[in-house]
């Protein structure tokens, strides 16, 4: 491709010489752009593309695979030239932790980035000795916009200097920054990605689509271990769980909730069983006479990040425990799991390898007011 477009380039420059050849000039050109645009547009995630580093060597970024990046279009001649200070601070801070900001130089906006990539070097390690890497001045904006910035931009053109992206260790963006927002704001929003613990608050999502795969032994007792090491008043525990690995005894009871469900069953042509077709179930039950709904739930949640935190997905289920509780039919499965007479069963976790990525649903911010 890339010698097609070398090709097309010393033909275009052809026909402009002759007076008679504008015509076909213009198509060539047009033919020149959307072979731009098909590039850009068959790149599937950031790590498709290639950019120039100082020296003017292709890099892929690919490279950066694993990463969390911060790319920022610069200038050393801006009101905003002084956030290079800031960005080295937040490079220094964060780097160990997988951070890379990633710099390209852009003199699209008031000629504020002139001379060579060499000379803004020279200039920004002078002046905020910064240690992050620097690549070739690019545009960022119209037709000889970089295909990166094409894709990162998504068809809102960059407004100024010192508009930044940040992209998650797989590659997502994940959000846009203007020049004017604090680097504190963003600095905020790395800690989740950087932080173990935040990162998987922020990555959890519920899973309904599962790989035909069981969670190994091992795995569930270290995930309902975190489990109930979560707090609780008093320190009472009062709850009692119950891990279901039985395949066929998921299966069984799944028959009873076919035969009761034979339509909404014929519907569903990936239905496998009545847990959202997770392999394992985490069963947690509180007592019969009420009294332990927070301190379950707190459980919960420490089984659902520690999946998270181990590649695995999880659902909290409130349909099936109805079901279950509903149907006589269903007795051979609560006698398997052995619940205490005095306690009665609250929520089942569906748990498994994930099948889906589905993204994250808004969250209304405005429902939190800070009394300071």
């Amino acid at each position: 491709m890339k010698n097609l477009i070398k090709r097309e380039q010393s033909e275009c420059i052809c026909f402009a010489e002759s007076e008679n050849s504008r015509t076909k000039f213009k198509r060539m050109l047009f033919s020149l752009m959307a072979m731009v645009c098909v590039l850009t547009l068959s790149a599937q995630s950031i790590y498709d593309f290639k950019v120039k580093d100082d020296l003017g060597k292709d890099v892929s970024l690919a490279d950066y695979k694993g990463k969390m990046l911060l790319i920022v279009n610069t200038a050393t001649r801006c009101g905003f030239t002084p956030q290079y200070k800031e960005l080295e601070a937040l490079y220094e801070k964060y780097r160990s932790e997988g951070l890379e900001i990633l710099d390209f130089p852009c003199n699209q906006f008031g000629q504020q980035a002139p001379g060579t990539i060499q000379e803004i070097h020279q200039f920004c390690t002078a002046n905020f000795d910064i240690q992050f890497p620097q690549f070739d001045k690019i545009e960022v904006n119209g037709d000889n916009a970089h295909p990166l910035y094409t894709w990162l931009k998504a068809g809102n053109d960059i407004k100024w200097n010192f508009t930044k992206f940040l992209v998650s260790r797989d590659g997502k963006i994940l959000k846009r920054y203007e020049p004017r927002d604090k680097i504190s704001d963003i600095e905020a929003d790395i800690q989740l990605e950087v932080n173990p613990v935040l990162s998987s608050i922020m990555a959890r999502r519920s899973i309904r689509k599962y790989l035909d795969k069981p969670v190994e032994h091992e795995k569930m007792e270290v995930i309902v271990k975190c489990g109930i090491n979560a707090p609780s008043g008093m320190n009472r525990q009062p709850w009692v769980v119950r891990v279901v690995e039985d395949q066929k005894l998921i299966a069984d009871v799944t028959e009873v909730y076919k035969q009761a469900n034979a339509e909404q069953v014929k519907r569903d042509k990936d239905f496998k069983n009545m847990f959202r077709n997770a392999p394992n179930l985490i069963c947690v039950c509180t007592p019969a006479n009420g009294g332990g709904e927070l301190d379950a739930g707190l459980l919960g949640e420490n089984i659902m990040l520690a999946a998270q935190s181990m590649g695995l997905g999880t659902c909290c289920l409130g349909g099936p425990v109805r079901f279950l509780l509903s149907n006589e039919k269903c007795k051979f499965f609560l006698d398997r799991l052995d619940i205490p007479a005095d306690y009665k069963l609250n929520y089942i976790i569906a748990i498994g390898y994930p099948d889906e990525q589905p993204e994250a649903k808004p969250r209304d911010a405005t429902k939190v007011k800070f009394i300071k």
